[in-house]
């Protein structure tokens, strides 16, 4: 297997950069005024289309996480793993029906201001401080890594070259502010859709052609006898991966919790509709769960043939691993290798968009939450809007450097060979997302909610989720397997620990418990709140929006009953 790209593969390549990257001028030279303002550098208040939003919001969810690790999951999970990006689609459709209007009624741009306005400084200060770490550690880090080892993997050259590489094309796109990067968007996603389309149709066909067979359909159906075991969306407890995703969990536990905090309460995501009015936020984010529902096709499917292949002998295990133990993270650009010249280039392209796309999102709500929840707030209290911009410039070189210098020393430690870079990034993020999501849900819709309350969703959630975590490295919990608790994680030299999507439910009931035992302890002194303005008209939608979110959900219905 050719691991170096061929130049008709570097030629199409530079075609994509040269769209991208005058585009993106054009684009600021067409708005280069407004990026002394901090909302259009930040938001690009009024300037997105509904389009813009949708495809924006797409560019900067899939990345190296989906594109490499979710891929990684297919090779060992199945389709199951699909469930991250279908349950958005239903997810996304609440969130523009109760988050978003919420959002824009109250005028507010970012998450620690929300909480500045609903409960109290400190309340949004110690988030905003708690979101640039998980930002920059989780986020930046994990894309940056996973992302150079796929090109690494593909191209042959060096994966610290590779970092520094996409890091700097990232820092480029983002230092042209939330215009640019929404705009340059809807051509990253043109790519990142193309090119993964590409890569799932000659899997398929790579596929069938193993089993002297052709064609698109053959080789899909060949997927679903060879590898039936990987067309199951509910697993059993008896299923060695059920620790990854622990049965109907993903259809009324925690997966709702991760995608709700993640797409309503989260600042990279959020953000790209902020700067717009309530009509084109709706379709905008309608518009992103039609797509979600696209995803796994690009993903997923990839990495359940990159597994038909690797049982077929098409790869061999030095392909997969340097010691012997197989590295899902490998499964994605091992197959893109197998390419013909030109399209891997595609292929190429696409990865490159997804990773980049994503890493100038983040990069910006980055210099977002530092800019104005911190450096305005703690720091200079008199800086103009100038000022600011260029705060928040300075504050996406530094992020994207320290991404780096992390990559670089503990990457491979975090998500090195036989580790899920997908379930890295899910589970460590679930340490802080139902405490979170807890404290946005209850300062949406009671009104009474204190910000002692809010204190200890936030402290609280984390203090158990880590207390469940590791209790069981010290202790031995395997006695409650029976009883639904513990199960034996592979992933973890088979310790006994609760699945972490439902250590998060039972962390969110905790935090909305104990938020509501403070609340009516502090509501009897008298303590008072500041509640934000919500009324039943806000939550109404056009009949335009209700028909395309009912045919989401019926597509939903229909998936995970074929698949079940």
């Amino acid at each position: 297997m050719n691991k170096n790209l061929a130049p008709t593969d570097y030629f199409v390549f530079i075609i994509y950069f040269i769209i991208v990257a005058f585009y993106g001028y054009w684009i600021y030279q067409r708005k280069k005024k407004a990026v002394i303002d901090t909302k259009d550098f930040f938001l690009a208040e009024g300037s997105l289309t509904w389009w813009a939003i949708g495809t924006s919001l797409i560019a900067s969810n899939i990345s190296a996480e989906q594109m490499i690790g979710m891929s990684g999951s297919g090779f060992r999970l199945g389709l199951a793993i699909s469930t991250y990006e279908w349950m958005a689609a239903a997810s996304l459709v609440i969130v523009a029906v109760f988050f978003i209007p919420v959002y824009l009624k109250n005028k507010i741009y970012t998450m620690p201001q929300f909480l500045s306005q609903r409960y109290n400084g400190t309340v949004a200060m110690i988030m905003a401080i708690f979101w640039l770490a998980l930002y920059i550690v989780v986020n930046l880090m994990s894309i940056l890594y996973l992302g150079s080892l796929a090109i690494s993997g593909m191209t042959g050259i060096s994966i610290y070259t590779c970092i520094v590489l996409l890091a700097v094309f990232s820092v480029f796109i983002t230092l042209g502010g939330m215009k640019v990067i929404g705009y340059t968007d809807v051509i990253q996603v043109f790519f990142l859709i193309l090119g993964g389309l590409v890569a799932t149709y000659i899997a398929l066909h790579l596929v069938a052609e193993k089993s002297g067979q052709s064609g698109l359909l053959n080789g899909f159906k060949l997927l679903t006898t060879e590898a039936g075991d990987h067309f199951h969306m509910i697993f059993k407890k008896d299923n060695p991966n059920y620790v990854s995703l622990p049965g109907l969990t993903v259809l009324i536990g925690g997966m709702w919790i991760t995608n709700l905090n993640y797409w309503g309460c989260n600042q990279y995501i959020t953000q790209r509709a902020l700067g717009a009015n309530l009509t084109t936020a709706r379709s905008g984010i309608l518009f992103a769960a039609f797509l979600k529902l696209l995803m796994p096709v690009i993903v997923v499917l990839p990495g359940i043939a990159a597994y038909v292949l690797y049982q077929k002998g098409m790869f061999h295990t030095e392909m997969l691993s340097s010691s012997g133990v197989v590295d899902v993270n490998k499964a994605y650009p091992n197959l893109l290798s197998l390419l013909p010249a030109g399209l891997k280039g595609l292929a190429f392209a696409a990865l490159t968009a997804a990773i980049v796309a994503s890493l100038a999102g983040k990069a910006n709500s980055i210099a977002t939450i530092f800019t104005l929840d911190i450096y305005k707030k703690a720091i200079n209290r008199d800086a103009g809007e100038k000022k600011m911009v260029g705060v928040g410039k300075i504050t996406v070189v530094v992020s994207m450097l320290l991404a780096i210098i992390m990559s670089l020393i503990i990457g491979e430690k975090l998500m090195g060979e036989g580790k899920q870079g997908f379930n890295y990034i899910q589970e460590y993020t679930g340490f802080f997302s139902p405490g979170i999501f807890a404290m946005f849900l209850l300062g949406f819709f009671w009104k009474r909610t204190t910000s002692n309350a809010a204190l200890f969703a936030t402290i609280g959630g984390f203090v158990l989720s880590c207390v469940l975590k590791f209790l069981p490295q010290w202790v031995d919990l395997s006695f409650l397997t029976p009883y639904g608790f513990y199960q034996p994680n592979n992933d973890n030299h088979g310790i006994y620990e609760i699945p972490f999507l439902d250590r998060m439910g039972f962390v969110f009931l905790f935090c909305i418990i104990g938020m509501a035992i403070i609340n009516f302890v502090e509501n009897k002194r008298g303590v008072k709140t500041k509640g934000l303005e919500v009324d039943r008209s806000m939550f109404r939608v056009s009949g335009s929006f209700a028909t395309g979110a009912l045919v989401i959900c019926a597509l939903l219905t229909i998936l995970y009953t074929v698949f079940w």
